[in-house]
């Protein structure tokens, strides 16, 4: 395929064919659309010319630029249309014996030099490129919408793509300002592999009642940075799909127990409980429905408290808290843990159970910090721990005690699921890393999070989570307990076998 400026042809001119049409055309390429509705071309055409105008409207380009870009939109009457085209993007319906049928046909009528590429998001490419005379010249071009804005395509190889179809794909992407990873032909591919982590150990915690819907997204953005929580993404998503893909990846690979899924989830998708497009999901979206609110800061801010952790001890005393240094009278007592509970924390140390309370340490200096309280707590004195918590003007979340807590086991599973992508080499760090961050939209890659939480603590973490809760989910991967055993950031690739 040559570079710089090419002829491709987009068969599907929905959404996303549409979305990869104002891409390649925006690019200087020029782009033919067809679809086995012949009508949906023309709308496509008319739909791109709109979005062009759109942002001359915006001053994001000129009516030159726009009408340019539109004169590079091609209709063709049919998708199998004889002609020379370089690259061949499917962006049809979700169906291995379409696409198959579909790649069939091309093979027939265009040259041997063009290249095919499907934009399958969960279908095995080897499989589509199996029905092929020549399987070589198929591969995965994975865009996620909207595709002119999304600036990520996940590059996969099938068992038999040549690796210059690779590399050739691969720079196109990349010459349009968007970027390339390349991804091994597995369930999920990467972006929807890696981001199960979240979704699963959120859908884990609240199969426990560790805490609401609510109360978890809001750990998840403000101690966590992410844009959207995990129930609220879910929502935004849809749950039947959502549902779709975390079965359809555990299932893919073998029923791992790091993905495993959620016995909640099949019920609700079968009540029409789904998000957003049902009006009904983990939140109400009905008309006039309100976000669900946080409860009022009742407590006592004045009461005296006593913590064993040094990073709360100065957060509070410069919040002006009144901070003893022995736990006597009515202090109420701030604990730390590190994947254990608040509960082994008060048997180990004689505390008061009705007073004490556990603060997840990764919470301290960000505007949200986490309490945990016991079956034991006295109602009264975990309202002043909340308050003293809220001190310099924080939020306070009040959860359930359980192993880790919210924001260790979020990141932990995040950090996991990303290590095993890399230990089973679907995909190199740095394109994990890039692909997470720009497909998912988290604050930074997770093994690049791994690091910033440091992999020797992550890996004691792991190892507290997994003997205290028995849950082989949460066995550490060899990629993190290596390098931390050898001091290796976990975003480093290392040497392997081959390099020797």
């Amino acid at each position: 395929m040559k570079e710089r400026t090419v002829r491709i042809r987009i068969v599907g001119t929905g959404v996303m064919g549409r979305g990869i049409a104002q891409w390649a055309a925006t690019a200087g390429h020029t782009v033919e659309l067809a679809d086995a509705r012949p009508e949906s071309v023309g709308e496509a055409v008319e739909f791109v010319r709109g979005m062009l105008d759109r942002a001359v409207r915006k001053g994001r380009s000129t009516a030159e630029e726009a009408a340019a870009i539109g004169a590079r939109l091609v209709p063709l009457d049919s998708p199998a249309q004889p002609g020379e085209p370089d690259l061949v993007i499917e962006a049809i319906r979700e169906d291995l014996d379409t696409k198959a049928a579909l790649f069939t046909d091309l093979e027939k009528a265009l040259p041997a030099t063009t290249v095919f590429a499907t934009n399958t998001s969960s279908l095995p490419v080897t499989q589509i490129a199996a029905r092929l005379s020549d399987p070589s010249r198929l591969v995965g071009l994975h865009f996620f919408n909207p595709a002119p804005l999304m600036k990520i395509v996940e590059v996969i190889p099938g068992a038999r793509t040549r690796p210059d179809v690779v590399d050739s794909v691969s720079a196109l992407v990349r010459e349009t300002g968007h970027s390339a990873v390349v991804v091994s032909d597995t369930p999920g591919f990467l972006i929807n592999h890696a981001g199960r982590g979240l979704v699963t150990e959120a859908l884990a915690l609240l199969e426990r009642q560790v805490a609401g819907p609510a109360e978890l997204d809001r750990i998840a953005r403000d101690v966590l940075g992410l844009k959207m929580g995990p129930f609220e993404l879910m929502d935004l998503t849809g749950l039947d799909v959502t549902a779709t893909v975390i079965e359809s990846i555990w299932a893919g690979f073998r029923f791992s127990d790091r993905l495993r899924a959620s016995f909640l989830t099949p019920n609700r998708v079968a009540a029409g409980l789904h998000g957003r497009k049902t009006k009904q999901g983990w939140f109400d979206y009905t008309e006039g429905a309100e976000k669900p609110a946080e409860k009022p800061i009742t407590g006592d801010a004045d009461r005296p408290v006593w913590t064993d952790d040094d990073e709360l001890r100065a957060a509070l005393t410069e919040a002006g808290a009144k901070v003893t240094g022995t736990l006597t009278g009515d202090a109420v007592a701030l604990v730390t843990t590190w994947g254990t509970t608040v509960a082994t924390a008060i048997a180990a140390q004689g505390l008061p159970p009705e007073r004490t309370f556990g603060v997840d340490p990764l919470s301290i200096r960000t505007g949200r910090r986490v309490l945990a309280i016991t079956p034991a707590a006295d109602p009264a004195a975990a309202r002043d721990a909340r308050a003293v918590l809220a001190r310099g003007e924080k939020a306070v979340s009040v959860v359930r005690d359980v192993e880790g807590g919210v924001a260790q086991r979020l990141v932990s599973s995040i950090v996991s699921v990303a290590a095993s992508i890399a230990e089973q080499g679907i995909a190199a760090p740095d394109d994990i890393d890039l692909g997470v961050r720009l497909g998912l939209g988290y604050p930074r890659g997770p093994l690049a999070w791994g690091d910033v939480v440091g992999p020797a603590r992550l890996l004691t973490l792991q190892r507290a989570l997994q003997q205290a809760t028995g849950d082989p989910r949460y066995r550490p991967t060899r990629w993190l307990t290596e390098r931390a055993q050898l001091g290796l950031p976990l975003t480093a690739a290392g040497i392997a076998p081959e390099d020797v």
